[in-house]
C-alpha cells in the first residue's frame, strides 16, 4: 500500500508542475482532465501526508517513553501515544478505502427508469411514489432533475417514467437503487381494507456521452407519431412523439413529453446511449463474475432489494438487512442512511476481496 502511495505522491507532484505550465491552457480538454485527476489525487496525498506526520510524532513519543522520565511526564507521554496510535489507525483505514478501485461511472449523471410491476394500478401508484422520492432526494442534494419520458395512468401513477438526475456524484449515490422495490399497504383502490403487495422495478443507468457510445445513423430507425395521454387519447395535433429503434440490439425508446419533435428525439437518443452502455457493462460483469463477489447484490434487475411496509411504518433493504422505522421520511427523499450503509457494505466487501 505504501509503495502505491509514494507513487501517487510523485504523480501528484508531476501534475502540479504540469498545471503550472502556461502551454497547458492552450489545450482545454487536456487541462480539464489533468485538473480533475489532480483534485482527485489531492485528497489521498493530503491524508497520506497527515499519516506520515502522525507516524513521525508517534515514533518521537515512543522514543521519549524509553527515556528515564518522572511519573507525571510518563503519564503525559503514554496518553499522547494512545491518541496518536488511534489517529494513525483511523488514517490508515481512510487510505485503504481511498485506494480501492473506483467505479469510473461514479461522477456521472444518471438516467433512472421506473416501471410498474405486479399489482396493476397500485403498482403504478407506487411507481409514482418512487418517482417523487428520487425527485425529493435530488432536491435535498442540490441535483437537477429532467423528465425524459413518461406513461401516466388516470389515477396519477405511472406505467413507466424515465428521468435524469444531473449532478457530480449522482451515480455514486444512486447506483444501488437498481432492482425490484416492493410495497405492502392498503391500496386506495381497495374497498375491503386488505393489505396488498405490489412491485415496481428501478433501473439506474449512468449517462453515456456521445464519445463513449457512438450510434451510427444506419443503426437506428426513427418513427414519429402523435403523443397520447392516459387512456390513449391524443394530446397533440402534430407528430411530435418519437420512437427510436436500435436495429442491432432491438432496443426501442419512445419519448413524447416534449412538444418539440427535436427535443423528444434528443432525449430518446440519450436514453438509448445509456441503455447501450449499461448493456455493454452488464456483459462485462457477466464475463468477470468473480468481481461480483465484491459488490452489493447481484446487480440483477429482477432481484428484490427493498420493501416499504406501510402498516408497520418500516423500510427494509434486504441486501444488508437494514430496517428503518421512518417510511414517510424515506419516501420524502431522506435516503442518506440507506445509501451510506450500502456504500460502507460495498467498501467492506472490496477490502475483504483485496485481503483474500
Amino acid at each position: 500500500m505504501f509503495r502505491k502511495l509514494e507513487a501517487l505522491v510523485d504523480k501528484y507532484g508531476e501534475m502540479t508542475e504540469e498545471l503550472s505550465n502556461p502551454a497547458l491552457l492552450n489545450d482545454p480538454p487536456r487541462y480539464a482532465k489533468v485538473a480533475k485527476q489532480h483534485a482527485d489525487l489531492g485528497e489521498i496525498v493530503n491524508i497520506y501526508e497527515e499519516y506520515l506526520r502522525v507516524d513521525q510524532e508517534l515514533a518521537d513519543a515512543n522514543a521519549m517513553a524509553e527515556e528515564d522520565v518522572d511519573g507525571e511526564m510518563r503519564e503525559l507521554i503514554e496518553s499522547e501515544i494512545e491518541i496518536l496510535e488511534t489517529s494513525k489507525t483511523e488514517l490508515e483505514s481512510q487510505l485503504q478505502v481511498l485506494l480501492l478501485p473506483k467505479d469510473p461511472n461514479d461522477d456521472k449523471n444518471v438516467i433512472i427508469e421506473i416501471r410498474a410491476g405486479a399489482g396493476g394500478e397500485e403498482a403504478a401508484l407506487f411507481a409514482g411514489d418512487l418517482f417523487r422520492q428520487y425527485n425529493r432526494f435530488a432536491e435535498r442534494n442540490g441535483f437537477q432533475t429532467e423528465l425524459m419520458s413518461s406513461s401516466p395512468t388516470e389515477l396519477g401513477g405511472f406505467k413507466e417514467v424515465i428521468f435524469m438526475i444531473e449532478g457530480k456524484g449522482a451515480y455514486s449515490q444512486l447506483k444501488f437503487e437498481s432492482g425490484v422495490h416492493r410495497v405492502q399497504r392498503i391500496p386506495s383502490t381497495e374497498s375491503g381494507g386488505r393489505i396488498h403487495t405490489s412491485t415496481s422495478t428501478v433501473a439506474v443507468l449512468p449517462e453515456a456521452e456521445e464519445v463513449e457510445m457512438r450510434i451510427e445513423p444506419n443503426e437506428i430507425r426513427i418513427d414519429v407519431y402523435r403523443s397520447s395521454g392516459p387512456g390513449g387519447q391524443s394530446v397533440n395535433t402534430t407528430d411530435s412523439a418519437v420512437r427510436v429503434t436500435h436495429i442491432p440490439t432491438g432496443i426501442v425508446v419512445s419519448c413524447q413529453d416534449e412538444k418539440s419533435q427535436h427535443k423528444n428525439r434528443d432525449k430518446a437518443l440519450r436514453i438509448l446511449r445509456a441503455r447501450l452502455l449499461d448493456m455493454l457493462e452488464q456483459e462485462q460483469h457477466a464475463e468477470q463474475a468473480e468481481a461480483r463477489k465484491s459488490q452489493i447484490g447481484s446487480g440483477d434487475r429482477s432481484e428484490r432489494i427493498r420493501t416499504y411496509n406501510f402498516p408497520q411504518g418500516r423500510v427494509t433493504d434486504h441486501r444488508i438487512n437494514l430496517t428503518l422505522y421512518r417510511i414517510d421520511a424515506v419516501l420524502d427523499g431522506d435516503l442518506d442512511e440507506i445509501i451510506e450503509s450500502l456504500q460502507a457494505a460495498e467498501q467492506a466487501l472490496q477490502l475483504e476481496t483485496l485481503e483474500a
